[in-house]
Protein backbone atom coordinates (compact mmCIF):
# COMPACT_ATOMS: atom_id res chain seq x y z
CA UNK A 1 0.00 0.00 0.00
CA UNK A 2 1.24 3.46 -0.90
CA UNK A 3 0.70 6.20 1.70
CA UNK A 4 1.32 9.94 1.81
CA UNK A 5 2.24 11.40 5.16
CA UNK A 6 4.33 13.94 7.02
CA UNK A 7 6.92 13.08 9.62
CA UNK A 8 9.84 14.10 11.81
CA UNK A 9 13.15 12.26 11.65
CA UNK A 10 14.09 10.87 15.07
CA UNK A 11 17.22 8.90 14.16
CA UNK A 12 19.25 7.44 11.31
CA UNK A 13 21.77 4.59 11.37
CA UNK A 14 24.10 3.50 8.60
CA UNK A 15 23.17 0.34 6.73
CA UNK A 16 25.47 -1.49 4.33
CA UNK A 17 27.84 0.67 2.29
CA UNK A 18 25.61 3.49 1.18
CA UNK A 19 22.18 3.10 2.78
CA UNK A 20 20.52 4.15 6.03
CA UNK A 21 17.66 3.07 8.24
CA UNK A 22 15.61 6.06 9.38
CA UNK A 23 13.25 6.20 12.35
CA UNK A 24 10.51 8.66 11.38
CA UNK A 25 7.52 9.57 13.50
CA UNK A 26 4.74 9.98 10.96
CA UNK A 27 1.40 11.70 11.15
CA UNK A 28 -0.58 8.79 9.69
CA UNK A 29 1.27 5.67 10.94
CA UNK A 30 3.09 6.68 14.11
CA UNK A 31 6.70 5.58 14.51
CA UNK A 32 8.02 3.73 11.46
CA UNK A 33 11.40 2.55 10.18
CA UNK A 34 12.43 3.13 6.58
CA UNK A 35 15.27 1.56 4.64
CA UNK A 36 16.67 4.18 2.26
CA UNK A 37 19.03 2.79 -0.37
CA UNK A 38 22.03 4.66 -1.75
CA UNK A 39 21.48 7.90 0.14
CA UNK A 40 25.14 7.99 1.23
CA UNK A 41 26.53 7.41 -2.26
CA UNK A 42 28.17 10.16 -4.29
CA UNK A 43 25.42 10.19 -6.92
CA UNK A 44 22.49 9.78 -4.55
CA UNK A 45 19.14 10.94 -5.92
CA UNK A 46 17.87 11.65 -2.40
CA UNK A 47 19.73 14.20 -0.28
CA UNK A 48 21.13 12.86 2.98
CA UNK A 49 20.33 16.22 4.59
CA UNK A 50 16.64 15.30 4.50
CA UNK A 51 17.35 12.67 7.14
CA UNK A 52 19.06 14.83 9.74
CA UNK A 53 17.62 14.54 13.24
CA UNK A 54 14.66 16.92 13.75
CA UNK A 55 14.02 17.26 10.00
CA UNK A 56 10.39 17.58 8.96
CA UNK A 57 9.54 15.72 5.77
CA UNK A 58 6.71 15.00 3.36
CA UNK A 59 6.95 11.45 2.10
CA UNK A 60 5.28 8.92 -0.11
CA UNK A 61 6.08 5.49 1.24
CA UNK A 62 5.26 1.84 0.75
CA UNK A 63 3.54 0.42 3.82
CA UNK A 64 2.66 -3.16 4.66
CA UNK A 65 0.99 -4.06 7.94
CA UNK A 66 3.19 -6.20 10.17
CA UNK A 67 6.51 -5.35 8.52
CA UNK A 68 9.32 -3.77 10.51
CA UNK A 69 10.97 -1.99 7.59
CA UNK A 70 9.31 0.03 4.87
CA UNK A 71 10.66 1.89 1.86
CA UNK A 72 10.26 5.44 0.62
CA UNK A 73 9.20 6.30 -2.90
CA UNK A 74 9.40 10.09 -2.64
CA UNK A 75 10.57 12.48 0.06
CA UNK A 76 11.00 16.22 0.36
CA UNK A 77 11.41 18.80 3.08
CA UNK A 78 8.19 19.87 4.81
CA UNK A 79 9.70 22.63 6.94
CA UNK A 80 13.11 24.30 6.80
CA UNK A 81 14.51 25.55 10.10
CA UNK A 82 15.53 29.19 10.00
CA UNK A 83 17.41 29.61 13.30
CA UNK A 84 17.97 26.25 15.05
CA UNK A 85 20.96 25.24 12.85
CA UNK A 86 22.69 28.55 13.58
CA UNK A 87 21.86 29.07 17.27
CA UNK A 88 23.84 26.98 19.75
CA UNK A 89 21.23 27.34 22.49
CA UNK A 90 18.28 26.44 20.29
CA UNK A 91 20.24 23.60 18.72
CA UNK A 92 20.97 22.07 22.14
CA UNK A 93 17.32 22.39 23.20
CA UNK A 94 16.13 20.86 19.93
CA UNK A 95 18.52 17.91 20.11
CA UNK A 96 17.44 17.20 23.69
CA UNK A 97 13.75 17.29 22.77
CA UNK A 98 14.39 15.02 19.79
CA UNK A 99 16.24 12.50 21.96
CA UNK A 100 13.46 12.50 24.54
CA UNK A 101 10.84 12.00 21.83
CA UNK A 102 12.81 9.17 20.21
CA UNK A 103 13.28 7.32 23.48
CA UNK A 104 9.72 7.67 24.77
CA UNK A 105 7.41 7.56 21.74
CA UNK A 106 7.12 3.95 20.60
CA UNK A 107 3.58 3.56 19.22
CA UNK A 108 3.24 2.41 15.62
CA UNK A 109 -0.18 3.97 15.30
CA UNK A 110 -1.44 7.45 14.43
CA UNK A 111 -1.74 10.09 17.12
CA UNK A 112 -2.55 13.37 15.36
CA UNK A 113 -2.57 15.36 18.60
CA UNK A 114 0.93 14.19 19.54
CA UNK A 115 2.20 14.83 16.02
CA UNK A 116 0.76 18.36 16.11
CA UNK A 117 2.31 18.96 19.55
CA UNK A 118 5.76 17.97 18.26
CA UNK A 119 5.46 20.12 15.14
CA UNK A 120 4.21 23.14 17.06
CA UNK A 121 6.93 22.84 19.69
CA UNK A 122 9.86 22.46 17.30
CA UNK A 123 8.66 25.21 14.97
CA UNK A 124 8.01 27.49 17.94
CA UNK A 125 11.57 26.91 19.14
CA UNK A 126 12.81 27.75 15.66
CA UNK A 127 10.79 30.93 15.32
CA UNK A 128 10.75 32.46 18.79
CA UNK A 129 12.76 35.56 19.59
CA UNK A 130 12.24 34.99 23.31
CA UNK A 131 14.76 33.34 25.62
CA UNK A 132 14.67 29.56 25.05
CA UNK A 133 16.13 28.28 28.34
CA UNK A 134 12.81 26.96 29.74
CA UNK A 135 11.39 25.40 26.58
CA UNK A 136 12.80 21.93 27.22
CA UNK A 137 11.24 21.89 30.70
CA UNK A 138 7.84 22.87 29.34
CA UNK A 139 8.23 20.24 26.63
CA UNK A 140 9.00 17.50 29.15
CA UNK A 141 5.92 18.30 31.23
CA UNK A 142 3.53 18.63 28.29
CA UNK A 143 4.81 15.45 26.63
CA UNK A 144 3.82 13.57 29.81
CA UNK A 145 0.19 14.14 28.87
CA UNK A 146 0.61 12.25 25.61
CA UNK A 147 2.58 9.46 27.30
CA UNK A 148 -0.05 8.89 29.97
CA UNK A 149 1.38 10.37 33.15
CA UNK A 150 0.46 14.04 33.19
CA UNK A 151 1.03 15.57 36.64
CA UNK A 152 -2.21 15.89 38.61
CA UNK A 153 -3.56 18.14 41.31
CA UNK A 154 -2.39 21.67 41.97
CA UNK A 155 0.23 23.52 43.95
CA UNK A 156 -1.31 25.27 46.96
CA UNK A 157 -0.73 26.00 50.64
CA UNK A 158 -2.38 22.66 51.39
CA UNK A 159 -0.57 20.69 48.67
CA UNK A 160 2.86 22.30 48.17
CA UNK A 161 4.87 19.16 47.34
CA UNK A 162 5.00 17.27 44.04
CA UNK A 163 5.45 13.52 44.44
CA UNK A 164 7.37 12.08 41.48
CA UNK A 165 6.23 8.53 42.08
CA UNK A 166 2.54 9.33 42.52
CA UNK A 167 2.50 12.10 39.92
CA UNK A 168 0.46 14.37 42.20
CA UNK A 169 0.77 17.48 44.34
CA UNK A 170 0.42 16.34 47.95
CA UNK A 171 0.43 17.68 51.51
CA UNK A 172 3.72 18.70 53.08
CA UNK A 173 5.34 15.56 54.48
CA UNK A 174 8.70 14.36 55.73
CA UNK A 175 11.18 15.04 52.89
CA UNK A 176 11.64 12.06 50.58
CA UNK A 177 13.84 11.27 47.58
CA UNK A 178 10.72 10.80 45.46
CA UNK A 179 9.38 14.27 46.22
CA UNK A 180 10.31 17.71 44.97
CA UNK A 181 10.82 20.44 47.52
CA UNK A 182 8.39 23.33 47.67
CA UNK A 183 10.42 25.59 45.37
CA UNK A 184 10.76 22.92 42.67
CA UNK A 185 7.11 21.95 43.04
CA UNK A 186 6.00 25.53 42.47
CA UNK A 187 8.16 25.79 39.35
CA UNK A 188 6.58 22.62 37.97
CA UNK A 189 3.12 24.04 38.59
CA UNK A 190 4.01 27.36 36.95
CA UNK A 191 5.28 25.51 33.87
CA UNK A 192 2.05 23.50 33.73
CA UNK A 193 -0.07 26.65 33.87
CA UNK A 194 1.60 28.51 31.03
CA UNK A 195 1.65 27.61 27.34
CA UNK A 196 5.10 26.91 25.98
CA UNK A 197 4.98 30.25 24.17
CA UNK A 198 5.06 32.02 27.55
CA UNK A 199 7.39 29.73 29.52
CA UNK A 200 10.20 32.31 29.28
CA UNK A 201 8.25 34.38 31.82
CA UNK A 202 9.13 31.90 34.60
CA UNK A 203 12.27 33.08 36.37
CA UNK A 204 14.91 30.44 37.12
CA UNK A 205 18.64 30.60 37.60
CA UNK A 206 21.04 28.02 36.23
CA UNK A 207 21.08 25.90 39.38
CA UNK A 208 17.29 25.79 39.64
CA UNK A 209 16.90 24.93 35.96
CA UNK A 210 19.51 22.17 36.00
CA UNK A 211 18.16 20.60 39.17
CA UNK A 212 14.60 20.69 37.87
CA UNK A 213 15.70 19.02 34.63
CA UNK A 214 17.38 16.21 36.56
CA UNK A 215 14.27 15.72 38.69
CA UNK A 216 11.92 15.68 35.72
CA UNK A 217 14.06 12.97 34.15
CA UNK A 218 13.64 11.08 37.42
CA UNK A 219 9.88 11.52 36.95
CA UNK A 220 10.15 9.86 33.54
CA UNK A 221 12.12 6.99 35.07
CA UNK A 222 9.33 6.36 37.56
CA UNK A 223 6.67 6.20 34.87
CA UNK A 224 8.38 4.65 31.83
CA UNK A 225 9.60 1.10 32.17
CA UNK A 226 13.29 0.72 31.25
CA UNK A 227 13.62 4.42 30.52
CA UNK A 228 16.97 4.70 28.71
CA UNK A 229 19.88 6.96 29.55
CA UNK A 230 19.54 10.44 28.08
CA UNK A 231 22.82 11.51 26.53
CA UNK A 232 22.14 15.11 25.53
CA UNK A 233 20.94 16.62 28.79
CA UNK A 234 24.44 17.31 30.18
CA UNK A 235 25.37 19.14 26.97
CA UNK A 236 22.12 21.07 27.24
CA UNK A 237 22.87 22.09 30.81
CA UNK A 238 26.38 23.24 29.87
CA UNK A 239 25.14 25.25 26.89
CA UNK A 240 22.22 26.97 28.59
CA UNK A 241 24.29 27.94 31.60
Amino acid sequence: MLIKTKGIVFRTVKYAESSIIADIYTESKGLQQYLVHGVRSQNARTKASLFQIMSWVDLVAYYRQGRDLHSIREIRSAYVYQSIPFDVHKGAVGMFMAEIARKTIREEEPNPALYAFLFETFTFLDGTAQQSANIHLSFLLNLCGYLGFMPGGEFSADTPIFDLQEGYFIENTTPSAVQLDQEQSELVYQLLQLPITDCHEIKMNRQQRNLLLDRLLDYYRFHIEQFPTILSHQILQDVLG
